[in-house]
Formats: structure tokens, C-alpha cells, sequence
């Protein structure tokens, strides 16, 4: 009896990567994509996917996983439970963040994460790094030799007392991003003024979850979005901006973007999906599921994004997955009291919704094209992050992480979610779309009913350089950041 060609095969698939939807059978062997084409041999297992889209397994490069706290806060989902739900919405990489404390060394920080992920991840994973003490050892000798090891993009914050940098520290770790062909990631709201506008607040009364939006209006996050593009021009060095809210942040890179500055930028979901409404119109509590920065903004803002999404303003689509349980001490309510916003951990969960919402309310509502869809959620984050062309497209030697689609309605339920997390912001939406197999490496680990756990089947991922861009020498371009005239 003649061995199988191989392991698997999946028929009749209507593929969708980033620039082309064909039809064609999918040949895998050891994990791997090794044939495209029609009537390909017999493989040791099939899937028929007649009428099916099949799109490259979904890439989520900013979420958080088992982030260390200050006590009493504490993410929900670990390493286990957020690839799992990962896993259950079509995503089969994803990028959470090393995060060093101030006075940390940043290996420490790396190595740390690195003990909470080992053996625990169902999907394929890489880590971001957070700097937020970046001291001679960090500029001169750690961050190069962690980049070198592939741990290739970082992020910095413009807020966060105990993460925020100030524009001498940002310019001195562009300064190594740009050396070492790193990717920065920024988070862009002005700290000063949040602080003073949450003061105010706090002085009237108004601490109530909904006045969080109050606390951080537009005008700093366009403020600080025009600062990272110029401290980067300066530099001259590419940056992400991430979790894009709004209209004026977008007038911002739209402008850095007419003058040839390669500034990209990723948006979320809660910026498509809510609105300043779902942080409350009175000051009930309930509003506290919905805080995250920046935060949502109004109906308009949202259609904004999605023209951002269309025209390709937008590089990446993230769930920016910050996970707390909204009724636990733990959580939204920290010490089991219901507190000033000030007080309420930031983020909302999404790793598991991602995909779905805007497969379905994107391209099946007509905003999108499939082959944008791909590229916002898997090529170009995988891309972006030094991943590609392993992961994110469908391709001869790609690894083989495959969805299969089912366009169906659904109304979205938690108690149909795999996250650790007691609630969704997305409580009854209706939906037109959902995974009906997710491939990790060949294997089903999600099949459009149950999950098919194997702790440890997920694997870290060196990363390499940024592939956004084009190669190019220190010299190609003359920089501000030359002094040597």
C-alpha cells in the first residue's frame, strides 16, 4: 500500500491571501504547506472546504497575556485560556508583550515571560518587548543583543506613570530601533494633559466610568500622534502608532504619511465596534467593561476608521486583548469596590472576536475586500513583526495555519467564548460569520464545535527584521539624526 503524499489535504478550498482568491486543493506535510493545486494525490487525512473561503490563520500582534501587575490587578487569561480563545476565533500567532518594571533589567523582563508561556500555549507565539526604564545597559548592550535574538519591535508609552517616556528617553530608543532595524510601536496620549484633565474631574465629582472618555479626549491623542511622528522624522526611523481611535490622530498620519514618513498604524476593534455611549450615558458602574486608552469615540469616529481600514491608512488590525473580569477584586472592581475611573484597569477582551467581527462586519457588510481582510489581520502583522512569509499568507513552505470559514448568523454570546474573562463588550451582536475549522501547523485545533487542547503545541517564534519596508543602508537618506556635516 503506497504511503499518502501527504498528511493532509484540504479540497476545493477557495484560498484568499493578501492579493489573490483562487480556488485550489492545499497539500500539507509536516506541518507545513508543500502544494497548491488542482486534484492534488491522496492525503493520510482530508477536508472538504467546497464553498468555503480558506484564509491564512490570523496573526494578533498586540494583546496581552499574563502581563505582571501591581497587586490587586491581574489578567485573566494566561499563556492556556488566551491561545485557546485565540485559537477558537481563527488566530494562530500571537505577539503579547515582555514588559520591564522600572529598575528592571529588560533580559530579566524577557526571561521572566519566557516562565509563563513555556508549555503552556496552544498556538505559535513571539513577544513584543515594553521598555520603560531604558538606561545605558538597556540602550547600549540589552535591547541590541535581545533585537539580534529576534525580539525585533518594542513598544514605548507616552503615558502610564510607571511606564510613560519622556521625548529625550523616546528619541535615544528610536535611536536604536533605527540602528538595529528594529520596529517601535508607540502609544501616543499626552500624559500631562490626562492627568490634569482627570484632576479636574476629580475635584467636580465626575469619576464615574463614562468620564474616563472626559479624562482623554481626542485632542491628546493628536497631540501626542504629532509628537512620535516628529521625534521619529528627527530620527528618522519607521514607527507603529497603535490603537488608533479617532478622526484627528488619523488627520495626523495621513499628513506624516503625504510627506513620506513611513508611519504606520493599527487600529482595534472597540474603535469599529463602540462607542463613548458603552462607557455609560448616567454614572452606573457598568460602564467600567468598557475602559480601555484611548477610548472608544463617537459614531463618527467610528466610520472614520473604517475608511481608514478600506484605503489603507491602517497597517495592522489588533484585539489590543487586556483581559479583567469585570465583577472580581482582581479586575474592574479592585479590592471588590467599585472605584474612580482613575482607579479601573484599562482594556477590554477580544482575542477570541477579532477576526469574526470584521470578517463579518467587514467584508460580508461590504467595507472591505477578503484579500484587505488578510492583509490587516495576518500579512501584514506578520510582516511588520518579522514573520513573514512563515506566517501569514498561503503559500509553498508557509506554516500551514488555515481557516475555514462559515458564513453564518450567529448571535455573539460570552458563554460561547474560551477566554477566562466573564463578560464581552460584544454581548449580542449579530454576526455573519465564524470559524468553522482554525489549522495550527496542520493540526485541527478548532473544529466549529469543541477545542482541541495540547498545552505546549504552541512554539516561541524568533523574529526577524520589519519586512514593511525595503532593506536600505544608514546612508540612503539624509537624516536630521546626521550630524557628522
Amino acid at each position: 500500500m503506497s504511503t499518502p503524499a501527504f498528511d493532509l489535504v484540504i479540497r476545493n478550498a477557495l484560498v484568499a491571501t493578501a492579493s489573490d482568491t483562487f480556488g485550489a486543493d492545499i497539500g500539507i506535510r509536516a506541518g507545513r504547506i508543500v502544494q497548491l493545486g488542482a486534484a492534488l494525490a491522496a492525503g493520510a487525512r482530508e477536508i472538504d472546504a467546497a464553498g468555503r473561503v480558506v484564509t491564512p490563520g490570523g496573526v494578533d500582534a498586540h494583546c496581552h497575556l499574563d502581563q505582571p501587575m501591581a497587586p490587586p490587578a491581574r489578567m485573566a487569561d494566561d499563556f492556556d485560556s488566551g491561545t485557546r480563545a485565540a485559537a477558537c476565533g481563527g488566530t494562530t500567532t500571537v505577539i503579547p508583550f515582555a514588559a520591564q518594571e522600572k529598575g528592571q533589567s529588560l533580559r530579566a523582563a524577557v526571561a521572566d515571560y519566557h516562565r509563563r508561556a513555556e508549555g503552556r500555549a496552544h498556538v505559535d507565539y513571539a513577544f513584543h518587548l515594553i521598555v520603560s526604564d531604558p538606561t545605558p545597559q538597556v540602550l547600549q548592550q540589552e535591547l541590541p543583543a535581545l533585537i539580534a535574538e529576534g525580539y525585533t519591535s518594542f513598544k514605548i508609552y507616552m503615558t502610564y506613570d510607571d511606564l510613560k517616556l519622556d521625548d529625550g528617553q523616546m528619541l535615544e530608543v528610536f535611536d536604536v530601533a533605527r540602528q538595529h532595524g528594529a520596529m517601535a510601536m508607540v502609544h501616543a496620549e499626552n500624559a500631562d494633559c490626562i492627568e490634569w484633565l482627570t484632576k479636574k474631574l476629580e475635584a467636580a465629582g465626575r469619576t464615574a466610568p463614562r468620564f474616563h472618555a472626559h479624562s482623554r479626549p481626542m485632542l491628546v491623542e493628536r497631540e501626542a500622534t504629532q509628537r512620535a511622528i516628529a521625534l521619529a522624522e528627527l530620527v528618522d526611523v519607521p514607527i507603529l502608532i497603535v490603537h488608533v481611535s479617532g478622526r484627528e490622530a488619523v488627520e495626523q498620519i495621513r499628513w506624516a504619511r503625504s510627506h513620506g514618513l513611513n508611519v504606520f498604524a493599527e487600529t482595534c476593534p472597540q474603535y469599529l465596534f463602540l462607542s463613548a455611549e458603552d462607557l455609560g450615558i448616567d454614572n452606573s458602574y457598568m460602564g467600567a467593561r468598557c475602559v480601555c486608552s484611548p477610548p472608544p469615540r463617537d459614531k463618527r469616529n467610528q466610520e472614520v476608521i473604517w475608511r481608514g481600514l478600506a484605503d489603507g491608512l491602517f497597517t495592522v488590525f489588533s484585539s489590543d486583548h487586556a483581559p479583567f473580569n469585570f465583577d472580581s477584586p482582581e479586575g474592574k472592581k479592585p479590592g471588590g469596590e467599585e472605584v474612580a475611573f482613575r482607579h479601573i484597569p484599562n482594556g477590554i477582551p477580544g482575542i477570541e472576536t477579532r477576526m469574526p467581527l470584521l470578517y463579518s462586519e467587514g467584508v460580508l457588510g461590504g467595507r472591505i475586500t477578503l484579500n484587505r481582510f488578510v492583509e490587516l489581520t495576518a500579512t501584514n502583522p506578520a510582516k511588520a513583526y518579522g514573520l513573514h512569509p512563515r506566517k501569514g499568507t498561503i503559500a509553498v513552505g508557509a506554516d500551514a495555519d488555515l481557516v475555514i470559514w462559515d458564513e453564518r448568523e450567529l448571535t455573539l454570546r460570552n458563554t460561547q467564548l474560551h477566554h477566562n474573562v466573564d463578560y464581552t463588550p460584544y454581548e449580542g451582536m449579530q454576526l455573519n460569520a465564524w470559524p468553522a475549522i482554525t489549522l495550527a501547523r496542520g493540526e485541527v485545533v478548532w473544529d466549529g464545535r469543541d477545542f482541541h487542547p495540547r498545552q505546549g503545541r504552541g512554539r516561541f517564534l524568533a523574529c526577524g527584521l520589519p519586512s514593511l519596508l525595503p532593506r536600505r543602508s544608514r546612508n540612503d537618506k539624509e537624516s536630521h539624526a546626521n550630524l557628522a556635516d
